[in-house]
């Protein structure tokens, strides 16, 4: 298969891209609160450059730095990850349940 019709086969897939996703939850986020992205880059401690490419979907950012960035804006990083997959849900076509149908038990590891 030539390598030019294999690369315009992956980019013209609909399926939405996490980062894309996760770039627009963090902006609206921040954007709501009226906070600059360097407010959010110095609280953070994320170079400004940086979550400017994170917010805009063409980097991916590690748990770790996400986790900076969702405490720099007061929101816990499970609500994010939880707006991001809303968010895709929605543009996948599909629809996420309002509920994991079974009960969540608390797991104690013993080392």
């Amino acid at each position: 298969m030539d390598s030019r019709y294999s690369q315009n086969m992956i980019s013209t897939t609909t399926s939405p891209l996490l980062r894309v996703e996760l770039g627009a939850v963090l902006r609206q986020l921040r954007n709501a609160r009226g906070w600059t992205l360097r407010e959010v880059a110095q609280e953070s401690q994320v170079a400004l450059g940086y979550l400017s490419e994170i917010e805009r979907g063409r980097k991916e950012a590690s748990s770790e730095l996400l986790n900076a960035i969702c405490e720099a804006l007061g929101v816990p990083l499970w609500y994010v990850l939880r707006e991001v997959s809303d968010r895709m849900a929605i543009l996948d076509g599909t629809v996420a349940p309002e509920r994991v149908s079974e009960p969540v038990v608390p797991v104690t590891l013993i080392s």
